[in-house]
């Protein structure tokens, strides 16, 4: 069963282009939420209160900021 990956970034965000990058460098299939222009997506970071970007959502796991140790480990074990 293919994992739900989010990423939720704004714009000019090098961490979150690099985030983007090394996804996309390791075939990982993902929808990206731009939380300046996605009012639903900026609530759902609210809510957690998550202030900065990039966040990654892996299923139900949130990981804030570019973290690659912890971003393979999530997507080893789903």
């Amino acid at each position: 069963m293919p994992r739900k990956v989010v990423v939720y970034s704004t714009p000019l965000c090098a961490p979150c282009e690099r985030l983007k990058a090394y996804l996309r460098n390791r075939g990982v299939a993902f929808t990206v939420r731009d939380v300046m222009v996605d009012e639903d997506a900026a609530m759902f970071l609210e809510s957690r209160n998550i202030r900065s970007t990039p966040v990654l959502a892996i299923d139900d796991e949130i990981i804030v900021g570019f973290d690659p140790e912890r971003i393979a480990q999530a997507l080893e074990t789903g």
